[in-house]
């Protein structure tokens, strides 16, 4: 097991393969900032690593899962050349300040581990957009949730307009980012943004079911191949790109143990025990594919 991390920002907990990472500014309802964007991205670098990590669920701590951006600067909060710092400089690349929220995204799409949202409160601005990145997105009856940023006089983040219309459709995504309204989690339940909806004493304990049901019957490598493969093949232009990816994953993985084992285990009718690690055995199917780089 690698040491547990140490954040600020961030509550770190890893209980029988589930680690519950929890947005921890409670006095500030969460709101995301540049330290919150290091440890998060620091947080799933471990997650990725640590072998006994086979699930990731996020929530926050107090009432709120994450308040949007901290606005501590006041006007100057989007105004990074205004701003300036250290983490500005490093963080430009042909006088083009990068998004944190879009940092944070990035990192959660490239994550070799099922993620889970357990949304507990509010979650406005980078606080909703963070979310969408993760694979199943549960909200208690307190959450709520909005696309703010035509009100605070910018525009959506955190690469939501790649995720946001391909979770909830156009029609929906341009009406919640046009109005910036706060909507309830019945609403986000209905337009898809939401898998489900739980009594906040019941929202935890809901989202470890789920991840129990991943951890307990199928292989982690799997789990790592399937996430990027469902995720990456979201923007394929071609369903030829899947085919090429499947091919490579399953010749791949059809001569490795795991393979034996799930096929072994379901004949002699018991409880598989995959023995590849994703830190060791995940197969490279990706020669072919590299992501665009920010210019």
């Amino acid at each position: 097991m690698a040491a547990a991390p140490k954040f600020e920002t961030l509550l770190y907990d890893l209980t029988d393969g589930i680690a519950t990472v929890t947005l921890n500014r409670p006095d500030r309802l969460n709101a995301f900032n540049t330290d919150m964007m290091h440890e998060m991205i620091a947080c799933f670098d471990h997650t990725d690593g640590d072998d006994d990590v086979k699930a990731v669920i996020i929530t926050g701590a107090g009432r709120a899962f994450c308040s949007g951006a901290d606005l501590g600067a006041g006007g100057a909060t989007f105004n990074y050349a205004q701003r300036g710092g250290e983490d500005h400089a490093a963080r430009t690349i042909d006088g083009v300040h990068r998004d944190g929220g879009g940092l944070t995204t990035l990192r959660i799409f490239d994550s070799l581990k099922p993620v889970i949202s357990a949304c507990n409160g509010a979650a406005v601005g980078v606080g909703v957009t963070m979310q969408l990145a993760m694979d199943i997105r549960l909200a208690s009856t307190n959450a709520r949730y909005g696309f703010v940023f035509n009100r605070r006089g910018i525009n959506p983040e955190a690469a939501s307009s790649w995720f946001l219309p391909r979770l909830v459709g156009i029609q929906t995504a341009l009406e919640w980012c046009y109005s910036g309204r706060i909507f309830p989690a019945q609403e986000a339940l209905d337009r898809g943004l939401v898998r489900s909806m739980h009594e906040p004493d019941d929202l935890l304990p809901a989202a470890r079911a789920i991840a129990r049901e991943f951890i307990d019957n199928t292989a982690p490598v799997s789990c790592a191949l399937t996430r990027q493969l469902i995720w990456r093949m979201a923007g394929a232009s071609h369903p030829m790109e899947a085919h090429r990816a499947d091919s490579r994953a399953i010749q791949a993985r059809g001569a490795q143990s795991d393979a034996k084992e799930g096929v072994t285990s379901f004949l002699e009718k018991r409880p598989p025990s995959f023995p590849d690690k994703v830190s060791t055995d995940l197969p490279n199917i990706w020669s072919h594919w590299t992501p665009p780089k920010f210019s």
